[in-house]
C-alpha cells in the first residue's frame, strides 16, 4: 500500500502527493537501499567480462526505486516540511550515507568500473558515453575506492557524520527561524509600506492579537522593513536578531560548523588532498582554489574603490537627510539606499509593485520562453500537488510535443525554508528503447503574499529572482541527454548558475516588460520612464552588491582551506574577510552559523561559483545584445548548446560553441558601470 514503492499510475506519472503519509517515507526509502544494494550486488558479480553496457550504464540504472522516493522527499523536506519530517531525515541521512559508502567501497564493483575506464580509449564511445564513463570512475576514485584497510573505515565514518550534521544544520536554521515573533504596535509604523502593514495586521489578528502588528524574519518582510523603516531603533534590533541567529541556545550551529569543517578537512587529507577546497574544486570549471582566488581577488581590486565610493555617498547623503553626521551601520544601509536611489533616479522600488501582480509576471515570464524557445504552459488542475499554494503547468514545445511539467510554489509558510530555489520531482533521462523520459521540475519561492484586500504585488528584486530560479527550470525542463545522472542541473557546479543569472538580464529590458507589466487595477502599461529608471537605476550599488558576495566567497573559502581545527568561530570569520569587509564587525552578528549554502548544501568551496557565473552570463547576454534579445538564433544556439545539454560535455567546451570565444570580466564590468 505504500505509494513510493511503485512507478506512479498518475497524469503524466506525476507524484500523487496526497497518497502519500510522512510513515511512507522510511519504509520506502530503507526498501529502495536494499533493492539498489542487490541490483549492484548483480552488476558486482557478473561473471561476463565488463563492458560499458554490463557495468557503467547498468549502475547509472541502479537505484531507480530509491531515486522514486529521495525524488520526493527531499524536495518536500525543504518546501512543506513538519516536525516529523525533520525527525525522519535524521534517520535518513546516516542510511544514506552508509549506503553511498556500501557502493562506492564495493571492491569487485570498483574493480570492473577500473578494467573498463583503463579500455576506454578502444570503445568507441560518443562524447556523452565517454563523459559518464568519466564522471562514475572519478565519483568512486573520490568516494574513498583507493582506499585500503582502516582508512576506508575511517572514510565511512567522516561521511556519515558529515550527513547527520549537514541535515541538522539546516534544520536548525528554519527552526529558529519560525520562533522569531515581533509584535509592534501603530507607533513603531513609521516608514512602512501600506502593504507590509496590512500584511502585519492580518499576521496578528490571525494570532489573535488585533491591534497589533506581527513581523517574523522571513526574508520578503525582513527586506521590506529594513527598507522602510524610519525607526533606526527597531532597524537595529532586526539586524541583530537576523544576524544573531544559530549562535547559541537550542538551536545553535557554532559547534557544527566547527566539526563539520574539520571533518571535511581530515577527508580530504584521507583522499590525498591538501585542504577540502583542493578536493572539492577538482570536478570543476575553476580546477583548483588558485583559480577561485584568482577571480575573487580580481573582482575586490576592481571593485572595492568604487564600493568606498559608493559608501560615501551615501553617508554624505544620509548626513544631509539627517542635518547631522551619520555614520553608516549594516541596519543602515538598505533603508538610506532606498533613499538615495529614489532620489539620484526618482526611482522606489515600491512604484513598480503595482505593475508586477503575481498572476501577470508568472505569464510574462512564461512568455520570455516561449519567445525565446517556443515553450507554452498549461495549467494542469487534475494534477495532484502538495499544498493549495502550489500550481501545476504542462510544458510543451513549439511543435506541441511534451516537454515536462512545472510546479510553482511562491509564498512564505512555517513548513518552508527561505530564500528560493529550482529543485527536481524526477529528471529527465532516454530510455534503452529510445523513450525520452521528461522531467517534473518544481521552483519554489518566498514572495510578498496576497493580503485580503490586494493580489500578491512583487518588487523588481522579486521578479528578478523568479527569472533567476525560471533560469534554473528552463535548465531541467529543456534537457536532452540519455542519461540522469548527466541531465539538467546535473553541471559543473560553477556553470549551474549560468542560466539563471542569464535570466536575470531580462528584468531591465523593454522589450521583455512590455508584454506583461501593467498596473493591477487600472491595466494601464507601465510607464516608460518607470522603466527607464529602473534600468538606470541598475547599476546603483553594484560595487557594494559585489563586496557583499565576495564576502560570502571568501569566507567559504577560508572555512574549506583550514588545516587546523578553529577554535573561535567569530574571529575565524572576521579575520578571513577583512579584506572584503564594507562595515566593521558586529559582536552577535555573523554569517557562518546561518551559511546554509556551504553547510547544509552542495556550496561547500563553491560559493564563488555565483561570482563565475556571473562572469559567464554578462558574457553570453552581451551576445543577445548585439544580435537583439529576441534573436531566435541566438536563443536556439543558447538552448542547444547550454540548456539542453546537462553535464554531457566540458562546460568551457559548451560554452565556447554557443559564445565563440572566452570570457572575460570586461562585460561583466560595463554592466555593472564599473567600466565604461
Amino acid at each position: 500500500m505504500n505509494p513510493l514503492l511503485k512507478k506512479f499510475n498518475t497524469p503524466l506519472s506525476t507524484v500523487p502527493f496526497s497518497e502519500i503519509r510522512n510513515e511512507h517515507y522510511l519504509p520506502a526509502i530503507k526498501k529502495g537501499i536494499a533493492r539498489a544494494l542487490e541490483e549492484v550486488d548483480l552488476i558486482a558479480d557478473n561473471e561476463e567480462l565488463p563492458t560499458f553496457e554490463n557495468t557503467i550504464v547498468a549502475l547509472e540504472k541502479a537505484g531507480s526505486d530509491l531515486e522514486r522516493s529521495l525524488n520526493v522527499f527531499f524536495p518536500l523536506l525543504s518546501a512543506n516540511a513538519d516536525d516529523e519530517m525533520m525527525g525522519i531525515s535524521l534517520e535518513v541521512s546516516p542510511l544514506l550515507s552508509e549506503y553511498s559508502s556500501a557502493i562506492s567501497l564495493n571492491r569487485k564493483l570498483w574493480e570492473r568500473i577500473r578494467i573498463v575506464y583503463d579500455m576506454r580509449d578502444s570503445l568507441n564511445l560518443d562524447v556523452e558515453d565517454s563523459t559518464l564513463l568519466k564522471e562514475t570512475y572519478d565519483s568512486f576514485a573520490r568516494s574513498g575506492a583507493l582506499l585500503e584497510g582502516e582508512s576506508r573505515e575511517e572514510f565511512k565514518r567522516i561521511k556519515t557524520r558529515i550527513g547527520e550534521l549537514t541535515t541538522l544544520f539546516g534544520q536548525n536554521v528554519l527552526r529558529e527561524l519560525n520562533t522569531y515573533e515581533i509584535y509592534l504596535t501603530k507607533e513603531d509604523l513609521d516608514g512602512l509600506t501600506d502593504d507590509l502593514i496590512e500584511e502585519a495586521a492580518h499576521a496578528a489578528a490571525a494570532k489573535g492579537r488585533d491591534g497589533e502588528y506581527l513581523f517574523t524574519l522571513a526574508q520578503p518582510t525582513y527586506v521590506a522593513f529594513m527598507k522602510y523603516s524610519s525607526r533606526r531603533d527597531l532597524r537595529e534590533r532586526m539586524y541583530r536578531l537576523y544576524t544573531g541567529r544559530n549562535m547559541s541556545g537550542e538551536y545553535s550551529n557554532i559547534g557544527i560548523v566547527k566539526e563539520l569543517t574539520e571533518l571535511r578537512a581530515s577527508l580530504a587529507v584521507l583522499l590525498g588532498r591538501q585542504t577540502y577546497a583542493h578536493f572539492s574544486l577538482e570536478p570543476t570549471m575553476a580546477g583548483s582554489p588558485g583559480r577561485v582566488m584568482e577571480l575573487l581577488c580580481s573582482l575586490r581590486d576592481a571593485y572595492s574603490s568604487a564600493g568606498l565610493s559608493e559608501l560615501e555617498e551615501l553617508r554624505q547623503f544620509a548626513s544631509q537627510l539627517e542635518g547631522e553626521p551619520v555614520d553608516i551601520t549594516p541596519w543602515d544601509y538598505s533603508y538610506y539606499a532606498t533613499k538615495l536611489r529614489k532620489a539620484k533616479f526618482d526611482y522606489n522600488e515600491e512604484e513598480l509593485r503595482p505593475y508586477f501582480k503575481l498572476d501577470n509576471v508568472v505569464s510574462g515570464v512564461f512568455g520570455l520562453a516561449t519567445r525565446l524557445y517556443g515553450l507554452t504552459f498549461s495549467e494542469r488542475t487534475d494534477l495532484d500537488l502538495y499544498h493549495p499554494d502550489v500550481r501545476a503547468y504542462e510544458v510543451s514545445d513549439s511543435d506541441g510535443s511534451y516537454i515536462g511539467v512545472i510546479y510553482t510554489d511562491f509564498f512564505p509558510r512555517e513548513s518552508k525554508q527561505s530564500g528560493a530555489w529550482m529543485t527536481e520531482f524526477k529528471p529527465q533521462w532516454i530510455e534503452p528503447t529510445g523513450e525520452n523520459s521528461r522531467p517534473h521540475i518544481s521552483i519554489v519561492m518566498n514572495f510578498t503574499k496576497p493580503t485580503p484586500t490586494k493580489p500578491s504585488l512583487l518588487t523588481p528584486g522579486e521578479v528578478r529572482t523568479f527569472l533567476h530560479e525560471f533560469g534554473h527550470a528552463l535548465h531541467g525542463l529543456l534537457s536532452q541527454t540519455k542519461y540522469a545522472s548527466l541531465s539538467g542541473t546535473n553541471v559543473r557546479r560553477d556553470f549551474v548558475e549560468l542560466p539563471s543569472q542569464f535570466n536575470e538580464n531580462f528584468l531591465t529590458c523593454r522589450e521583455f516588460l512590455n508584454e506583461f507589466a501593467v498596473h493591477f487595477e487600472t491595466g494601464d502599461p507601465i510607464p516608460s520612464e518607470l522603466v527607464d529608471r529602473l534600468t538606470v537605476s541598475g547599476q546603483f550599488g553594484a560595487a557594494y552588491a559585489c563586496m557583499r558576495q565576495l564576502y560570502f566567497g571568501f569566507l567559504d573559502m577560508a572555512w574549506h582551506s583550514i588545516t587546523s581545527p578553529v577554535e573561535d568561530v567569530a574571529r575565524f570569520e572576521f579575520e578571513s574577510t577583512k579584506s572584503v569587509r564594507v562595515f566593521e564587525p558586529i559582536e552577535g552578528s555573523l554569517v557562518s552559523p546561518q551559511f546554509s549554502h556551504i553547510f547544509a548544501g552542495g556550496y561547500a568551496a563553491g560559493y564563488y561559483s555565483y561570482k563565475w557565473s556571473e562572469v559567464l552570463d554578462a558574457d553570453a547576454f552581451d551576445k543577445f545584445r548585439s544580435e537583439g534579445i529576441f534573436n531566435q538564433a541566438v536563443a536556439s544556439s543558447f538552448r542547444s548548446n547550454i540548456l539542453e545539454r546537462g553535464g554531457t560535455e566540458s562546460p568551457a567546451v559548451l560554452y565556447h560553441r554557443f559564445r565563440g570565444q572566452e570570457p572575460s570580466i570586461d562585460a561583466l564590468l560595463r554592466r555593472d558601470g564599473i567600466v565604461g
